[in-house]
């Protein structure tokens, strides 16, 4: 049977694993732990950025919304006065073409009336001679 007394050697090996422990550690592991923790600032920093901006994006999206519905309500409101104002204005075009219409119309039917007791006033002028001649045709000798 083999038996193992621990000696100097491994005291030497005890040292030179905790200073290679030690070096790893200042030459490797923490640039390497450094790099990470770095990159995870940068990562939860862009998230933070993308996040921000995604909620402005939604701000400005429901801007833009509200925007475009009142942009809406206020075109509706000027259509509806703009047909208010044409409404109004067929109204009063109208009422003046039908005031234009009947005072013709008055004017048409003084003239005609004044034509008509012209003709009727040389109708009972002649009426005597006209008298006469259907009295001769009728009775067929002069009066």
């Amino acid at each position: 049977m083999i038996e193992v007394f621990p000696d100097f050697s491994l005291l030497i090996q005890i040292v030179n694993f905790l200073f290679l422990v030690f070096a790893l550690n200042i030459i490797l592991f923490k640039p390497v732990r450094n790099i990470i923790s770095e990159r995870k600032t940068k990562v939860s920093a862009l998230e933070e950025s993308i996040q921000g901006a995604e909620q402005d994006a939604l701000d400005k999206d429901a801007a833009y919304q509200a925007g475009i519905k009142e942009a809406r309500i206020s075109g509706l409101k000027e259509k509806e006065g703009l047909v208010q104002e044409a409404k109004d204005e067929e109204q009063r075009i109208v009422g003046e073409i039908n005031a234009q219409v009947q005072a013709e119309l008055a004017e048409v039917r003084a003239k005609i009336s004044s034509e008509a007791q012209t003709v009727g006033a040389a109708l009972e002028a002649e009426l005597d001679s006209f008298a006469d001649a259907i009295g001769q045709k009728i009775l067929g000798r002069a009066m």
